[in-house]
C-alpha cells in the first residue's frame, strides 16, 4: 500500500505540475483577450468627438465636471484625463484614497516606458491600467490634446473569474505585497509570509496553507521596478482525495481477509493442534510440579501416544521424586539428630558432672555458686538450642508485628551483649541515619540483632577488637550493616552459611544462628546476604522494606 500510493503520489504531482502549466497558458490566453478588449475600450475613448472637445477646452474644473459622464459610459475603474503637458486635468475612480497627485506620479512613470498597459496601486487596490493618446483631428498629424487613462480594478470578482478559467486558486501580488485572492483569509496570511517574501521563487514549489498542501508557481505580469505577479496553486489534497478512498478500502479488504484467515487457521488448529496444546500445558504444569494435569491420551495417533508416553514419563518421574524427598528427609533428620544429640549430650554431661561435684560436702558457698552457674550455662544452652528449632520450623504467620523503633530494639541487644563479661574489651559502635520506626515482631528481631552481633563479636580479636553497626534509612527500605575487624568468613563454610546446621571453630555453636537470622528477616519480607568477607573483617547486610508483610499482618488485625 505504502508504495502504491507513493508511486500514485508522484504521478498526480506530475499530472498537477502539467495542470499548473495549463491553467498559466489558459490565463495567458484570457488575459491578451482581455488586454485587447480593454485597449480597444480605451482607443475608442479617446477618439470619441465629446471627449476631443473636451480636452480642447483646457480647463481642469470643466474637464473634471464634463468627464464625469465618459467616465460611467467606459464602465471602467478609474478614468485619467491628462492634458498635453501631461498634468492630471481629471480623475474619477472607486478608490477614494487616489489623488490628483497620486494619479499624476503614476501617469508620469507610466508614459515613459511608451506601453499602453500598465499597473497602478495605491492603499492597498491594483489597477490595470491602459493608456491612449488624444489627438485633434487624425493622429497621423501628431496635434497631441493630452492622454486619457483607463484602470480596471483587480478585485474578488475579476480574481473568481480568472479562478474559474485557471480552474486554481489565484493570487495577485504587487511589490511583494498581497493584493487579492481567490483564498481564504487564514491562506492568505500563511500565503503571503511563504510566497510573496522578497526573493521567493518563482518557479513551481509545494507550499502547505493551513492543513491543506498546495504547488504554486507564480508569473510576472509586467517588466517594470514594482513587478506585479500572478500565482496560481494547485490542491495537492484534493488531487489525492481518492487516495484515501482507496486505503480505507484496501484496509478493510485486508482486515477482512485477516479476520476471515484468522477464522479459518482458528478452526484447523482448534480441530489439528488442539492435543499438543493439552500436552505443551501438561509439560508446564509438570515443570511447576504438578503431576496430576489431566492428559488426553485416547486416538492412536502419533500426538495421543506421545501423550501416553508423556504421562508413563510423569508417573515415573513423581515415584523417584517420592523416594528422592524420603530420602532426604532420613538424611536431614540424621544430620538433626547427630547435631542435636551432640550438643545436648554436651550439655547434660557438664550438668552431670557439675551436680555431682554440688554432692560433695566439703565445697564452700563460691565453689557452690561456680559449679551452679555453669549448670545454668548448659541449661541456658540447651534451651537456646530448642527455642531455634522451634523457631525455624514456625511458619510466617507466628508474627506478632507491633510499631516500634528498629534503633530502640537495636540499642537493647547492644547493651546486653556489652554486659557480657567476655566481650568487655569489644568496642562496639552504632551508627543510625533517619528514622527507622515500622511495623515488626521487637522480640525476634532483637533475636535477629542478637545472633549477628554475637557472631561478629565472636570473630573479633580478644585486643583491639571492633565491631560497628549502622542504620541507614534509604526509602523504601531500611539498611542495617553489621562489620567486624575478623578473620573474615572461612571459605570452607562461605557458600553454606546459611544452611541449618553450618558452623566453623566454635565450641558451643549449634549452626542454626544464622539460619534463624534469614528465616525471620525473610518472614518480615527482606533480606540478609554477606556483603563482603575478607582477612580485614566480614560485612553483613540486613534488608528490611518500611512496609513489610508484617506491617499488613498488623493492618489487618
Amino acid at each position: 500500500m505504502l508504495v502504491v500510493r507513493h508511486s500514485v503520489e508522484q504521478r498526480v504531482r506530475q499530472q498537477i505540475l502539467s495542470d499548473l502549466d495549463s491553467s498559466v497558458q489558459t490565463f495567458d490566453n484570457f488575459q491578451r483577450q482581455r488586454q485587447i478588449t480593454l485597449a480597444r475600450s480605451a482607443e475608442l475613448l479617446a477618439d470619441l468627438p465629446n471627449v476631443r472637445a473636451l480636452m480642447t477646452t483646457r480647463d481642469a474644473a470643466t474637464i473634471q465636471d464634463a468627464s464625469q459622464d465618459t467616465w460611467h459610459l467606459a464602465g471602467s475603474d478609474l478614468l485619467v484625463l491628462a492634458d498635453s503637458s501631461d498634468h492630471v486635468m481629471a480623475i474619477h475612480a472607486v478608490t477614494p484614497g487616489l489623488t490628483k497627485d497620486t494619479a499624476q506620479g503614476f501617469l508620469t512613470r507610466s508614459l515613459q516606458p511608451g506601453e499602453a498597459r500598465h499597473w497602478w496601486y495605491e492603499n492597498g487596490h491594483l489597477y490595470e491600467v491602459f493608456l491612449q493618446p488624444i489627438y485633434f483631428g487624425r493622429p497621423a498629424e501628431n496635434r497631441l490634446l493630452g492622454h486619457i487613462a483607463l484602470g480596471y480594478e483587480i478585485d474578488h470578482h475579476i480574481v473568481d473569474e480568472i479562478s474559474r478559467v485557471a480552474a486554481s486558486q489565484v493570487a495577485f501580488s504587487y511589490d511583494n505585497h498581497l493584493v487579492t485572492s481567490s483564498l481564504s483569509q487564514t491562506q492568505e496570511t500563511q500565503l503571503s509570509r511563504l510566497i510573496m517574501a522578497p526573493g521567493a521563487a518563482l518557479g513551481p514549489r509545494q507550499v502547505k496553507l493551513g492543513e491543506e498542501q498546495f504547488l504554486a508557481t507564480s508569473v510576472s505580469l509586467s517588466s517594470d521596478s514594482s513587478p506585479v505577479h500572478l500565482t496560481v496553486l494547485k490542491s495537492v489534497d484534493q488531487a489525492t482525495l481518492f487516495l484515501s478512498r482507496l486505503n480505507r478500502e484496501l484496509i478493510a479488504t485486508g482486515l477482512g481477509a485477516v479476520l476471515g484467515g484468522s477464522l479459518f487457521v482458528f478452526l484447523i488448529s482448534n480441530t489439528f493442534t488442539r492435543p499438543l496444546k493439552t500436552l505443551v500445558f501438561g509439560v508446564r504444569a509438570l515443570e511447576r510440579g504438578n503431576y496430576a494435569f489431566p492428559l488426553d491420551t485416547s486416538g492412536g495417533d502419533e500426538v495421543a501416544e506421545v501423550a501416553l508416553a508423556f504421562d508413563r514419563m510423569r508417573n515415573s518421574l513423581q515415584e523417584t521424586q517420592r523416594e528422592l524427598l524420603e530420602s532426604e528427609r532420613l538424611a536431614t533428620i540424621g544430620r538433626m539428630a547427630s547435631s542435636i544429640s551432640h550438643d545436648l549430650r554436651h550439655s547434660l554431661a557438664a550438668i552431670v558432672a557439675n551436680a555431682e561435684f554440688l554432692c560433695e560436702s566439703h565445697l564452700n558457698s563460691a565453689q557452690r555458686e561456680e559449679l551452679y552457674a555453669e549448670v545454668r550455662l548448659a541449661v541456658d544452652q540447651m534451651t537456646d538450642l530448642i527455642e531455634s528449632l522451634l523457631e525455624f520450623s514456625r511458619p510466617r504467620e507466628s508474627l506478632r508485628p507491633s510499631f516500634g523503633s528498629l534503633q530502640q530494639t537495636l540499642q537493647r541487644v547492644v547493651q546486653t551483649v556489652k554486659a557480657r563479661p567476655e566481650y568487655h574489651q569489644v568496642r562496639i559502635e552504632v551508627h543510625c541515619e533517619g528514622p527507622s520506626d515500622g511495623w515488626f515482631d521487637a522480640k525476634k528481631m532483637e533475636r535477629v540483632f542478637q545472633n549477628l552481633l554475637l557472631n561478629a563479636c565472636e570473630a573479633v580479636p580478644r585486643e583491639g577488637g571492633r565491631v560497628r553497626i549502622e542504620l541507614r534509612n534509604v526509602e523504601p527500605e531500611i539498611e542495617l550493616r553489621f562489620a567486624d575487624n575478623g578473620s573474615g568468613i572461612p571459605p570452607q563454610v562461605r557458600d553454606t552459611l546459611f544452611e541449618p546446621f553450618v558452623s566453623y571453630d566454635k565450641e558451643n555453636g549449634t549452626g542454626l544462628g544464622l539460619t534463624v537470622v534469614q528465616k525471620i528477616v525473610e518472614d518480615h519480607g527482606g533480606t540478609v546476604i554477606v556483603e563482603s568477607s575478607s582477612s580485614a573483617g566480614a560485612v553483613f547486610k540486613v534488608t528490611l522494606p518500611l512496609h513489610s508483610h508484617a506491617g499488613k499482618l498488623a493492618a489487618e488485625a
